[in-house]
């Protein structure tokens, strides 16, 4: 941590946190509970090298991944959310919310809303239940929704969850997408408070871009799909222009960062860490030396885990929080940007959150 970080803490610890221009009173979404959970079947990039016709080396230089995680068979994004969404409500001390808000672009069943089921699961039948889908973004649009309804006064504590089963969309043939992506779920709970506290989330920076909608899809499963009558029905498969897309995101995320820091009232070089969506290392790097900021200041679990979509941002936070890469005072941005396009960016200053393992 740096000395002004440190100072931060502590003036934070004493005083209720530092949220610079917040307004005292005003109300706001507080980050109280964290949680994650990974598949135990780790696949290492040896594992793929032989089928994909390239090394593990060019696999590790090029995206920054050594290995992922894959659900077994009969598990899949219901199961993991579960898993992370308890993990979150044992961090906050209890098992109530309100509403269970599910991010993810791969549900169990097509056509259901996989969030009731889990609001079931984790024995909160009768809660507010829906899904966001925003693909990597979903997880912050999911946050910004919760921070609405909070606000307003329609909920008193949110559970958001951020779950895919990415294995699901991948051709294991392509060298493109099959490396790059992992399965897993993370999990927050937010509660109505006030502005000024630690773990309040500042405004929300979103948008979306769907003219390039072409650049990360998956042409079948669908409904298009009863329509196409010649040719047979494409595969389920996700697609991906690697160059455009790390255009994209490394613009789309650069606004974000910045936005978000100048909402919260932090000159970008006072911010302590930047919490992105694990799409590729090297779109991480790049943005970190467009915005001369220190590489150590940017979190990253994604050589572990690889893209896990909507669920990274919750992961990151929940793997760095465990391990001390942040801690109460740090001054936070969050940004990240999937396919739609969509991207989303927000702030806190991290509290004080207690292990949900």
């Amino acid at each position: 941590m740096s000395a002004e970080g440190a100072a931060r803490g502590s003036a934070g610890a004493a005083a209720g946190g530092d949220l610079g221009g917040a307004e005292t009173g005003r109300p706001a979404a507080v980050l109280c509970g964290l949680g994650s959970w990974l598949p135990p079947v780790e696949v290492p990039n040896e594992q793929l090298c032989d089928r994909l016709g390239v090394t593990a080396a060019w696999i590790e230089q090029r995206i920054g991944v050594r290995s992922r995680r894959r659900a077994a068979s009969g598990t899949a994004t219901v199961a993991m959310a579960v898993e992370a969404g308890a993990r979150a409500l044992k961090s906050q001390g209890h098992a109530r919310v309100d509403a269970v808000l599910l991010a993810t672009v791969t549900s169990d069943h097509l056509g259901l809303a996989g969030a009731p089921e889990v609001a079931a699961e984790l024995g909160l039948t009768g809660a507010a239940a829906f899904d966001v889908s925003a693909a990597c973004a979903g997880f912050l649009h999911g946050l910004s929704a919760a921070a609405g309804y909070l606000a307003a006064g329609t909920f008193e504590r949110v559970l958001v969850i951020g779950a895919d089963t990415m294995s699901a969309l991948l051709d294991p043939d392509d060298p493109g997408t099959a490396p790059i992506f992992g399965d897993g779920a993370g999990a927050a709970v937010l509660r109505a408070g006030d502005a000024a506290e630690p773990g309040a989330l500042g405004p929300f920076v979103l948008g979306s871009d769907g003219g390039r909608r072409h650049l990360i899809q998956a042409d079948g499963g669908g409904a298009l799909d009863r329509y196409r009558c010649t040719g047979g029905a494409p595969l389920p498969y996700l697609r991906m222009d690697g160059r455009e897309v790390f255009k994209q995101a490394l613009g789309r995320m650069s606004t974000a960062v910045q936005e978000s820091a100048a909402r919260a009232g932090w000159p970008l070089a006072e911010v302590d860490r930047f919490a992105l969506h694990q799409a590729d290392a090297r779109i991480s790097g790049a943005l970190a030396r467009s915005l001369a900021l220190p590489e150590h200041k940017w979190l990253s679990n994604i050589e572990q885990v690889g893209n896990t979509c909507g669920a990274s941002v919750p992961l990151l936070l929940d793997h760095a929080n465990a391990a001390g890469a942040l801690r109460p005072g740090h001054r936070t941005v969050l940004a990240a940007f999937g396919a739609g396009l969509a991207w989303a960016g927000t702030s806190t200053v991290w509290p004080r959150l207690a292990s949900g393992a």
